[in-house]
């Protein structure tokens, strides 16, 4: 992914995180707490196969599409 939709894609990943502060369920493995950001760059790389920047520019919108389900089905 070129530098600038990397940078815009990280900044939507932030608001999904920002969105989801609070909303994902509690987990055994994280007594303090469950990291909404992480959790939104992990399910992304596990959908894709890759970390966020190594992404495809053409699979961008998908990307952005996924961010929106993940937003609408915390888990």
């Amino acid at each position: 992914m070129n530098k600038e939709n990397a940078s815009k894609l990280w900044k939507i990943i932030q608001k999904a995180g920002d969105y989801l502060a609070g909303q994902l369920p509690d987990h055994p493995n994280h007594p303090k707490g469950r990291n909404p950001y992480a959790h939104v760059a992990i399910c992304i790389k596990s959908k894709f196969n890759k970390s966020y920047k190594y992404i495809d520019d053409e699979k961008f919108n998908e990307v952005i599409e996924y961010i929106e389900y993940l937003k609408k089905n915390p888990s």
